[in-house]
């Protein structure tokens, strides 16, 4: 039986400068800014725990709470989840 992975889709900084898409193949892609692609690999989630390795071989790892994700020191949300609005807004 096949598990279906609950984090695929986008993840954003509530400043929207980082976007990493989290594929459903296991692959992401992130862009920084206005750099598309600015880095893409392979990721493995198991439970809430999440880890990356880009194409250039780096690896780092983030830990998932609900729809908010921190990798890396920075923190991400789900795209428009309650979490992304209240962050934009600046609520905590």
């Amino acid at each position: 039986m096949e598990t279906t992975n609950p984090y695929i889709g986008m993840w954003v900084t509530a400043d929207n400068h980082i976007r990493q898409q989290l594929l459903p193949d296991g692959r992401y892609d992130e862009a920084r800014g206005r750099r598309a692609n600015a880095y893409t690999g392979r990721y493995q989630v198991n439970g809430t725990h999440i880890d990356y390795q880009d194409d250039t071989g780096f690896t780092a790892d983030g830990e998932f709470d609900g729809d908010v994700l921190h990798h890396g020191g920075y923190v991400f949300y789900r795209e428009g989840s309650l979490a992304h609005r209240a962050a934009i807004a600046g609520r905590p």
